[in-house]
This record gives C-alpha cells, sequence and structure tokens, in this order.
C-alpha cells in the first residue's frame, strides 16, 4: 500500500513545536524575521503573505518591507545593513525574483550569515558542504524533515536528484549523502534520464517540468519527492511527476500541492528560531 507523505500535516506538528518553544523563551527573546517584497509579483505576494501569516501565529516579532518595482540596488542594500544591526531581528528575507535591475548576488551576500534564514548565503551553503553547523535553505531541510518523520531509511540507499539548482538540488544531494545515501544527480544534459532515475531508491524532483518523471522511469517501491509546483492549462497544480500515474507503483510519495510545500515555510521558521536562539549563547 502506498504511503503519502502529507506535508501539510508534518508541518502543522511542526509549528505547533516550534509555537511551544516561542512560549517557553518570551522572556528571553522573541524571534523577529523581516519579509522584503520588492515589486508586485503575483505569485511572491502570495508567498510573502503566507509566511507573515506564520510568523503571526507563532507569536514572532514579524516586520514587513514592501518595496516598489523600482527600488535602486543601493537603498535594498541600505536597508539590508540597517536589518543586519537591528537585534530584534534574527532573520532576513528577501523574496526572489527581484527585479531585473537589481543584482540577486549581491543582495544574498549583503545579508549576514547568521540571519540569512533562507540559507542561500556563500558561507551558509559553504558550511553545510563542509559538514559544519549552518541555517539550511528550507526546501532540502523540509524533505529531510519529511524523510526522516515517516521513517524512511536513506542508510546505503541509492538516491536520484533530478535538477540541480542552487535552492535544491545541490543542497538535497548534500543532506542525503549526510545520511549516507548514495546519490546521482540528473539534470536537463543527462543521458538517457529515465534509466538513471530508475536507479533510485529514492527520487527527488526538482526539474519545473509538469508530469516530466512517468511510472516506467521509477522503480517498484521506490519513495518518490515531488518539489515542482507547475500552472497547467486548465489551471490546475501539477508537481514535476505524474503522481496518478506512478500511485500504486511506489512505496511512498508526496502529494502536490501539500507536500513539499507547506514543509518550506515551517522549516523557514525554525531557521529564524535557531538564529533567535543563538543570541542566547
Amino acid at each position: 500500500m502506498t504511503t503519502i507523505i502529507d506535508g501539510k500535516k508534518v508541518s502543522k506538528d511542526i509549528l505547533e513545536e516550534i509555537k511551544a518553544e516561542v512560549e517557553t523563551l518570551k522572556d528571553k527573546v522573541v524571534p523577529g524575521l523581516a519579509v522584503i517584497l520588492v515589486g508586485e509579483d503575483a505569485g511572491s505576494q502570495v508567498y510573502v503573505k503566507r509566511k507573515r501569516k506564520a510568523c503571526a501565529d507563532l507569536g514572532y516579532n514579524s516586520e514587513k518591507y514592501d518595496l516598489p518595482a523600482d527600488t535602486s540596488e543601493e537603498k535594498l542594500l541600505n536597508l539590508l545593513d540597517e536589518l543586519n544591526n537591528k537585534p530584534s531581528i534574527h532573520g532576513i528575507l528577501v523574496q526572489l525574483p527581484l527585479p531585473k535591475h537589481i543584482d540577486e548576488k549581491k543582495v544574498i551576500e549583503k545579508i549576514l550569515p547568521s540571519k540569512d534564514v533562507d540559507g542561500f548565503h556563500p558561507m551558509n551553503q559553504g558550511y553545510l558542504l563542509t559538514g559544519n553547523p549552518a541555517l539550511e535553505p528550507c526546501t532540502p531541510k523540509g524533505i529531510m524533515e519529511l524523510l526522516k518523520r515517516y521513517n524512511i531509511d536513506m542508510v546505503g540507499k541509492t538516491a536520484v536528484v533530478i535538477g540541480r539548482s542552487n535552492i535544491v538540488g545541490k543542497p538535497i544531494s548534500i543532506m542525503l549523502q549526510r545520511e549516507h545515501a548514495t546519490v546521482t544527480m540528473c539534470h536537463s544534459r543527462t543521458k538517457n534520464i529515465a534509466d538513471v532515475i530508475r536507479t533510485g531508491d529514492i527520487v527527488v524532483a526538482a526539474i519545473g517540468r509538469a508530469n516530466f518523471v512517468k511510472a516506467d522511469m521509477v522503480k517498484e517501491g521506490a519513495v518518490v519527492i515531488d518539489v515542482g509546483i507547475n500552472r497547467l492549462d486548465n489551471g490546475k497544480l501539477a508537481g514535476d511527476v505524474d503522481y496518478d500515474d506512478m500511485f500504486d507503483k511506489v512505496s511512498a510519495i508526496t502529494p502536490v500541492p501539500g507536500g513539499v510545500g507547506p514543509m518550506t515555510i515551517a522549516m523557514l521558521m525554525k531557521n529564524t528560531l535557531e538564529s533567535a536562539k543563538a543570541t542566547l549563547k
């Protein structure tokens, strides 16, 4: 029988755990998150609204900065300097993508690594690569939490990661190796990609192509983690794997929506809490 890996339920459990811990810490520190949105991208506005709601639900100190699309790069960098030096703010999130006139790399590198709750700063990514404690990217961190909470054994397993982005593909490959999985990464230029995917005991799809992974591309009993969120012509959401096609073939699978997505925000909240707690040491 196939297990549905319910990210909605797990994220709710995690947020309840965070809320309880925030309550015990309130006399010492209140986690503070600054969320910056530049421009009026509809998708970004939805994500930012969810993040701010999570802050309110958990009792975080939440500061919002909604800047016009023509905000200069210098003005944004100056704001980041201010927030870096603000003791009540423990996490800084700049919603991506940014307008084209702003250098995303400069913005990411301007945020203090200790306040980089997205886990995108080169220092945090370097620490992750070398096995040192760091604020980890939220989506891969959420995937690992799902695998662990569903007691999915990773030791000695073959894991196939489809996609090599800095946000998901590369960090999740490192995290899986840390749990003693043997990892193969696929991408747009991988030859015989279906044959490679078929070797995976665990398959993580983060390629950004709707229903790309079909049932005949995965082995019997595989665990499939679908990171993709794609809007179809009929308006419905679809992941990177064909969920219905492979449901009876795999041992466990994440749905879209309700799988990995909710975990990303939960991990953002967890990173912010970790950053706040670090100031007490």
